[in-house]
């Protein structure tokens, strides 16, 4: 899905401010295709440019529709924000189920993220419209939110899987070390450690399974344990010195 198969739609926005930070929400998440049914009529006031900043060309470009159905009729699949948990609507979607549902929908599918007004959200008779209702899980104290942070929650998941910003991927799981790679190092490990001292020679193994643990929430990988190799072997280099000189005086 691009851009431009994404259509978000107010339904009777009542402050010029929640417009104008609504348009702003949608250039950070590269959306353009912004409706508004009955509007206020202040809607494009300088209260809502401030807001938008960067975002003007939005707000006035934004198309203005008189009812909700004219609004919707070319959208193939509407997504209708609500907390309103009724007989007929059981099935609810969160942001990120919806954003799978729209990832892998075909690319001519056009979509809307419809967001009702700011003190009743969308009535019965809106959702009526809607194919889709999507939730945001909130805290029961105050489970509604502001317009454009409701909107950014939900294009935020929509932009991690679609092309809308780009495609962005969490960093690949590191290869880690081998059985073999490990059980190596440890025995290094116990004998460098020995060497200096370090270990109880009685009980070495108290403080190497402190070492096994650390390493193991770590996740060593085959490069990891090479660079501690290393260290230890820079270890005995400098203990075989200091005992030849140790050796030398006596």
């Amino acid at each position: 899905m691009t851009a431009s198969n994404l259509v978000i739609v107010l339904k009777e926005p009542q402050g010029p401010l929640n417009v104008g930070a609504v348009c702003r929400v949608m250039m950070n998440f590269g959306c353009s295709r912004l409706r508004l049914v009955n509007p206020c009529e202040d809607f494009n006031a300088l209260d809502a440019r401030k807001m938008a900043l960067g975002a003007i060309h939005i707000l006035e470009q934004a198309a203005i529709f008189s009812d909700l159905e004219t609004a919707l009729a070319d959208i193939h699949t509407t997504f209708g924000t609500t907390r309103r948990f009724g007989k007929y609507r059981k099935h609810f979607l969160t942001p990120a189920t919806a954003a799978r549902t729209i990832a892998r929908s075909e690319k001519q599918t056009r979509f809307a993220l419809l967001l009702g007004r700011e003190d009743t959200g969308l009535e019965t008779r809106d959702l009526d419209l809607c194919q889709q209702f999507v939730t945001i899980p909130t805290h029961e104290d105050y489970p509604s939110m502001n317009l454009s942070h409701a909107l950014a929650v939900l294009l935020y998941e929509v932009s991690l899987k679609s092309e809308i910003t780009g495609q962005f991927y969490d960093p690949a799981p590191k290869k880690p070390a081998s059985g073999k790679e490990i059980e190596h190092l440890f025995a290094h490990m116990r004998q460098t450690l020995l060497d200096i001292d370090y270990l109880d020679p009685q009980n070495p193994e108290h403080l190497l399974r402190t070492f096994r643990r650390l390493f193991g929430d770590a996740g060593l990988t085959s490069r990891d344990v090479r660079i501690l190799e290393g260290l230890m072997s820079r270890i005995d280099w400098t203990e075989n010195q200091r005992r030849q000189a140790a050796e030398k005086k006596s």
